[in-house]
């Protein structure tokens, strides 16, 4: 029969069946982060259990380190320092590999992983963080868990997991110029709304799909959870292969051709059948950007915010009310017409050496707006040292924006560094609920280019807008 990329890999990973449409599954990576994973290795260790295979587990010092330079182990969070040092001692105790502060292989954890090869296609890779889907855009079968279920696959390299339904969501036809993946997901998710995959694998097909290179297929696998998906998925193809050659945790020359065979089988069959199917035309899709709370609360740039009674349900009225309360906006107001406080560039989503060219190209000659407080936080230490290597970093400095260190900060508000109370943000995060980037802060979701383009105007802008 012919099958879904989902199924092949969930196949080969299947143990055995549990009943009500649950199974125990075979668990090839673990990656911890000090905001959950020291929670799971501290509760493993009093409980007297072992990590089963350290050498398949992996730990960075990401969330909620500062990004300041020249940090070290104290944090703008309050109790942070505890959360590192605690991370630290208990993964040196367990025999697991950490990236710690001054490992020049340290970064957010979504970023370190297909970097270094940890993430490969056709394996299963679970992280107590949500968007562990980020790691699909290679053709694994990753997904985000609690840290109960990261204590258990550290004990069992096993987990009870129920089988989601399949998805195929086809981007037919070319992107216009400007247009990234960041406008590909947000576009989806404003169509389709927020709970639009909920229950679903979902793989990302079509031309645009099989154009984009790795780092861009990471950056739409990466919100796939803000549509609602247990995971976003990308087949496998030459684009893949290319990328995780040669990275220091893939096979060795002397697997690397069985590897390789193995990996040009992960794609879905040309009869395979999905239980959904959606199709987007890329000729629609314009640089897109948040106007609320939530990312499905997204229009393109030249846009006007929607009018609360246009959304088609009562409960989708009532949130849509809120958000406005909240981002303090109007039915309306055209997006170009709201100024910023502040700009941001980084997290899981867009903080690669791809998305840093791409805006360092846009900034070349051009100066951020005087009113508007800019920040720059590469995705790992690597992607920081290419980037200063290339004389990116000098690029923004000269623009206007602050260079920092590889984290999450600015992105996941742990009670430490904010842009301040009431601010507006342009951001090239993924999240843009109530507070995620500190109490009261407003944020507006965009590609990094529109940050970029937006920083300079000091209003919400596309790049070819200015």
């Amino acid at each position: 029969m012919p099958k879904t990329l989902f199924e092949k890999l969930w196949q080969l990973h299947q143990i055995t069946e549990l009943g009500e449409g649950e199974y125990l599954l075979n668990i090839d990576r673990i990656f911890l982060h000090e905001r959950t994973g020291s929670i799971a290795l501290k509760s493993l260790e009093q409980a007297g259990r072992p990590v089963v295979s350290p050498d398949q587990v992996f730990c960075t010092m990401d969330h909620i380190v500062s990004t300041r330079i020249g940090r070290n182990d104290n944090t703008e969070m309050k109790g942070g320092r505890e959360f590192i040092t605690a991370t630290r001692e208990s993964a040196r105790a367990a025999g697991i590999t950490l990236f710690d502060l001054q490992d020049p292989r340290q970064g957010i954890v979504h970023v370190v992983s297909p970097e270094l090869g940890i993430a490969l296609p056709g394996i299963t890779l679970v992280c107590p963080d949500s968007h562990t889907c980020t790691l699909g855009g290679l053709g694994a079968l990753a997904w985000g868990i609690g840290s109960t279920d990261a204590e258990h696959a550290l004990a069992t390299k096993t987990l009870r997991v129920k089988k989601p339904k399949t998805m195929r969501v086809t981007f037919s036809g070319k992107l216009q110029p400007g247009v990234t993946a960041k406008d590909m997901i947000l576009h989806l998710i404003a169509t389709y709304g927020a709970a639009g995959g909920a229950g679903h694998a979902v793989e990302f097909s079509g031309t645009a799909v099989r154009e984009l290179p790795i780092e861009a297929r990471l950056t739409l696998c990466n919100m796939a959870v803000e549509f609602s998906a247990f995971t976003g998925l990308i087949a496998v193809d030459d684009t893949t292969i290319e990328y995780v050659n040669g990275r220091p945790y893939t096979p060795d020359e002397a697997h690397w051709s069985q590897a390789e065979a193995h990996w040009r089988e992960l794609y879905s069959d040309p009869r395979a059948e999905f239980d959904t199917e959606l199709e987007v035309n890329c000729a629609k899709i314009k640089p897109m950007v948040s106007w609320g709370t939530s990312p499905q609360d997204s229009i393109p740039v030249d846009g006007m915010i929607p009018s609360v009674d246009s959304h088609d349900t009562e409960r989708r009225r009532q949130a849509a009310g809120k958000a406005l309360d909240y981002m303090q906006l109007e039915p309306g107001t055209r997006m170009a017409e709201i100024p910023i406080d502040a700009a941001f560039i980084g997290s899981c989503t867009n903080s690669r050496l791809s998305d840093l060219r791409l805006v360092a190209d846009y900034l070349r000659d051009r100066k951020v707006n005087p009113s508007v407080a800019a920040i720059c936080v590469p995705g790992s230490s690597s992607v920081k040292r290419e980037a200063e290597r290339e004389g990116i970093d000098r690029i923004f400095e000269q623009a206007g924006f602050e260079w920092r260190e590889s984290g999450c900060s600015m992105c996941f508000y742990a009670g430490g560094e904010s842009f301040g109370p009431g601010k507006r943000v342009i951001s090239s995060t993924n999240r843009n609920f109530e507070g995620r980037q500190g109490p009261g802060t407003k944020t507006h979701i965009a590609s990094p280019l529109t940050v970029a383009a937006s920083a300079c105007a000091g209003f919400i802008r596309s790049a070819e807008e200015c």
